[in-house]
């Protein structure tokens, strides 16, 4: 008989965690690593679940993958690591327990962190170490990302005919990441040649079964399930689990009658709930037909119409201007919201709201916002850093934003935290602007980042961001096509200050279906100018500009008129390269913004009145 063949008839009892065991054990390093330093501990482990009563257990080779091992720079220990895990597995499973391989997912919710050709070669460097080892089979768990595991799940398939345990792992019941239906994810498993497929990690045995409920006996897949000891709690800094063995026991008869055949345990699990749950199965035949709970329709609420029209649609049709006019770092907002009310007689399309710039606090752009739609009846553009918010901040802020009718954002990274007024404060990035990009088009299609359903869809369009002071534009505009597919509507540049830059970041993006505004922002002083030359990364300065801008010496009127007219020459040269003029207003001076924006205007109005006249002379 064999793993397959037993399962026909039987339910197999599965190990249970091995990373929280060595955990609360007080190791806090890399688990796989002691697969060479300490294999007495990890083969003492696998004796320990087989003598509780586990069937089938998996090797320590979770993380054993050359993405996960490089964390600890053991990326050229990745054979020596997997090859020793499947030979202890073995050697303490004897003839008593099948021995699964374990390869854990990659992704989970930094979607853009790792490629999918990045994934594909750091699984196949695992897999044919483990393929050569004496194994029963695999089983790849832990994959929050449906497109990660297919993926893996697919060159696993065309390399062996072992059998193959495919376990997905949910952050809301019965619902992957990207919104799909478990049962439908299942079956796009079980499809792509997946013998057994199911829950692991994340949930416990409630959320679990509330899962199972919803998903029929398949037609040629298994099921198996591995549920969390519990929800974690921290006591001194550290993860602890705590579970009751008898509920264990009560759910493993639970899980049975939802057709489970592979049963076991993921993190806070230990021998003691591995041989409750082996006491409750004894003698049970896995059960042949379920009655299957139908899952509730989620009503999703259609998008509203924005209160403007989407700029990446204006811009596409006519020269369009938005100003940067950054919230203060004061609480005092009185020339902020005079500078909105000059910069609105110029008729711009939108002021942008910087998010912290420079990682200095300023009043929240989002309070502001809403201020200046509401009552001076201005279209604010939202900047939304990546640096001061962890994902659960970043999807309540954007339902903040959304109910306040704030549908304009740009997404980007933000700036480091340590080049700002607190550097010791902590930079979170949980996403990249990438993966933000992302979640706010799953928001317009009425989901969380979880996959839960948020009872409506918002209507946000996503700038992202550009910098065209690189050396390499080429790969800067490789950058601006992967933001275009996470789902950018439009991009904004960071300033330019040389017209022959000016073309070739136009011959460089010229193939973008999504428009771009280009960035420009005026000099103020000589000191300015020698600081954007020699301290902003990237950004160099002619020697005739920075020449003009010295000879205004320290008279602020003189910069004033210097600056305005480099910055009027860069106007003149993107008013016949790009629909789209971004004025970024240095340190709040907004009379320069204004000016510069009444220069766009009357210069587009002499346009239309040659053009006019051309045609009525033609």
């Amino acid at each position: 008989m064999g793993f397959l063949e037993d399962l026909q008839n039987e339910i197999l009892i599965a190990d249970g965690a091995m990373g929280t065991l060595l955990y609360s054990h007080g190791i806090d390093r890399c688990f796989e690593e002691l697969n060479l330093s300490n294999p007495d501990q990890v083969q003492s482990i696998h004796e320990a679940y087989i003598n509780a009563g586990a069937r089938v257990i998996q090797t320590n080779t979770y993380g054993g993958n050359h993405i996960k091992l490089s964390r600890y720079g053991l990326e050229d220990d990745i054979r020596a690591i997997n090859s020793k895990a499947a030979r202890l597995a073995r050697k303490a499973a004897g003839s008593q327990a099948y021995v699964l391989a374990t390869m854990g997912g990659v992704r989970a919710f930094k979607k853009s962190s790792h490629t999918l050709d990045e994934l594909k070669r750091s699984f196949r460097e695992q897999l044919y170490v483990l393929l050569n080892e004496d194994i029963d089979g695999l089983l790849l768990e832990t994959f929050y990302d449906l497109e990660e595991l297919k993926t893996v799940l697919e060159i696993a398939r065309k390399e062996t005919s072992k059998p193959i345990v495919a376990n997905v792992s949910l952050h809301e019941t019965g619902v992957l990441q990207d919104g799909t239906p478990l049962e439908k994810g299942l079956k796009e498993l079980e499809a792509l040649g997946a013998d057994a497929v199911g829950l692991n990690c994340r949930l416990g045995p409630y959320h679990m079964l509330e899962s199972l409920e919803e998903v029929p006996l398949l037609e040629k897949a298994f099921l198996s399930v591995y549920p969390n000891g519990s929800l974690p709690s921290v006591e001194e800094g550290r993860l602890v689990y705590e579970s009751d063995e008898g509920y264990f026991a009560e759910s493993a008869l639970a899980f049975r009658n939802q057709g489970a055949r592979l049963i076991g345990g993921c993190c806070g699990t230990t021998p003691k709930h591995i041989k409750a749950m082996a006491d409750a199965l004894r003698g049970l035949s896995p059960i042949k037909e379920k009655a299957v709970k139908q899952r509730k329709p989620v009503t999703i609420h259609e998008r509203l119409e924005p209160a403007y029209p989407p700029l990446h649609q204006i811009v596409k049709k006519r020269r369009s201007v938005i100003v940067e006019l950054d919230p203060p770092k004061t609480l005092s907002l009185e020339k902020f919201f005079k500078g909105a009310e000059e910069l609105k007689k110029t008729g711009i399309d939108s002021i942008t709201l910087a998010d912290n710039s420079l990682a200095s606090p300023r009043v929240s752009n989002a309070a502001v916002g809403t201020q200046l739609k509401e009552k001076h009846d201005m279209r604010p553009l939202i900047h939304l850093t990546c640096r001061d918010r962890n994902l659960i901040g970043l999807q309540s802020h954007l339902m903040g934003l959304h109910s306040l009718g704030l549908t304009d954002v740009l997404a980007i990274t933000g700036d480091p935290s340590k080049i700002g007024d607190f550097p010791g404060a902590t930079s979170v990035y949980d996403l990249s602007s990438f993966d933000l990009i992302s979640l706010i088009k799953q928001f317009n299609e009425g989901l969380s980042y979880s996959g839960k359903a948020l009872g409506g869809k918002t209507n946000f369009t996503v700038a992202g961001a550009f910098n065209p002071n690189v050396r390499h534009l080429d790969k800067a505009a490789e950058r601006l096509e992967k933001k275009i597919a996470c789902g950018a509507d439009y991009f904004i540049s960071q300033p330019i200050y040389s017209i022959q830059q000016m073309e070739e970041v136009h011959d460089a993006v010229k193939h973008l279906p999504a428009p771009l505004y280009i960035g420009i922002m005026p000099l103020t002083s000589s000191r300015n100018a020698e600081f954007i030359h020699h301290e902003i990364p990237g950004i160099k300065l002619s020697d005739s500009i920075r020449e003009t801008m010295a000879k205004a010496g320290t008279d602020p009127l003189q910069s004033k008129i210097e600056g305005i007219a480099i910055a009027k020459d860069l106007i003149d040269a993107a008013f016949d390269l790009f629909n789209g003029i971004y004025l970024i207003t240095p340190f709040l001076k907004y009379e320069y913004s204004v000016e510069l924006a009444e220069y766009i205007r009357e210069k587009e109005k002499q346009r239309s009145e040659r053009e006019f006249s051309h045609v009525q002379h033609s």
